[in-house]
């Protein structure tokens, strides 16, 4: 899972970017807020934002964020007590928020539990299977390895499973926010529909795609 993280007290931002890194997640730290402003767009699974922060203030970047993601979780770390402050973060679709000082352990619950850190294997049905850590899709017993750009968009997919997922939210998470064409996107689906062995992958009339399995028992 790749996590932004905007923290402006250098010791805390590189804490927290130590602790998510040994969990094997791919953290980019930021201290200054247009740096992160300026990277929102960059394919991240969780974000994690202080507001008082040099240049461009939390609150901003996750009304940004917000013009990109809507399920994407967004904690807000803040020392700050006012009720307006966290009124708004609440009102601009931040998911949860965490007063300092607070213990790191405290944060990692709060990001496993918003961003459903799924099992090692995720099965599509009775016969095929997705593995998080070999980003391999095992079909029969015959494991097909993934290229890094399937990877990511089987991730996106699971992570919006059964829902429709845009051509627009593919390019910024797959692409991480980098221009690509619809003629690339759909190479990528045609790519991935081969090392499947049904049709989980579904067009939506020009709109995206839905990648249907069946419910986890």
């Amino acid at each position: 899972m790749k996590i932004l993280l905007l923290e402006d007290n250098k010791t805390l931002n590189e804490t927290i970017k130590l602790k998510f890194e040994l969990k094997g997640h791919k953290v980019h730290a930021y201290l200054d807020g247009r740096e992160a402003y300026d990277n929102v767009t960059y394919g991240y699974s969780c974000f994690i934002l202080d507001i008082n922060v040099p240049n461009v203030d939390g609150l901003k970047i996750l009304k940004k964020i917000r013009e990109y993601y809507t399920e994407v979780p967004v904690i807000i770390i803040s020392a700050t007590v006012e009720l307006d402050i966290i009124k708004e973060s609440y009102d601009f679709g931040c998911n949860d928020y965490l007063k300092k000082p607070f213990f790191i352990d405290e944060l990692e619950i709060k990001v496993d539990k918003l961003c459903k850190i799924p099992d090692k294997e995720i099965y599509f049905d009775d016969n095929c299977f997705f593995n998080y850590s070999e980003n391999t899709i095992t079909i029969n017993g015959d494991p097909k390895v993934l290229t890094q750009k399937e990877n990511l968009l089987v991730n996106l997919f699971l992570i919006n499973r059964n829902e429709l997922v845009t051509y627009e939210s593919i390019q910024n998470y797959v692409w991480e926010g980098e221009y690509t064409s619809l003629d690339a996107i759909r190479t990528l689906i045609r790519r991935l529909r081969k090392k499947l062995n049904k049709s989980y992958i579904k067009a939506s009339s020009n709109r995206g795609y839905y990648f249907n399995i069946e419910p986890s028992s």
